[in-house]
């Protein structure tokens, strides 16, 4: 059985469950994914530190209490024009992978979301599949100037 646990402003939690989920994301995401700052980063724009917009976190966890699976989603303060949320990040366990953890993740953040959710995946990141199971349509193909 798995357990899903929203955290947001309203769950204070510590810079060491920050720090450990982190280096989840940091390890699961594999390739796919940032360096440990840039995540707690994310993190931390999601709990809305320093007057960010905010957002929420999904964990995951085994009947065990291991974490199983982490998603980062963040508001935007846009409607209409840019989708209201971005997942930013979603992993699970590398070990615990083809078991439904990644739907049942998407499945809670389309609950919990207030409007639309928008994402940035890889071209070659299998997850694709899951994401158009799940609803989300290839829409743009998105272009970055980096500076």
């Amino acid at each position: 059985m798995l357990s899903i646990k929203k955290i947001d402003k309203q769950n204070k939690i510590n810079n060491d469950e920050i720090n450990l989920y982190a280096d989840f994301l940091n390890l699961h995401l594999e390739q796919y994914g940032d360096k440990k700052q840039d995540i707690l980063k994310a993190i931390d724009y999601a709990l809305e530190k320093d007057n960010k917009p905010g957002g929420f976190l999904l964990v995951a966890t085994n009947q065990q209490d291991k974490i199983v699976g982490i998603t980062v989603v963040l508001n935007t303060l846009m409607e209409g024009f840019i989708p209201e949320h971005i997942l930013v990040y979603i992993a699970t366990d590398s070990k615990e992978r083809g078991q439904g953890i990644g739907s049942q993740l998407i499945q809670r953040i389309k609950q919990e979301a207030k409007g639309s959710i928008a994402l940035h995946v890889d071209a070659d990141n299998p997850a694709q599949n899951l994401y158009e199971r799940q609803g989300f349509e290839k829409k743009y193909i998105e272009m970055r100037l980096t500076k």
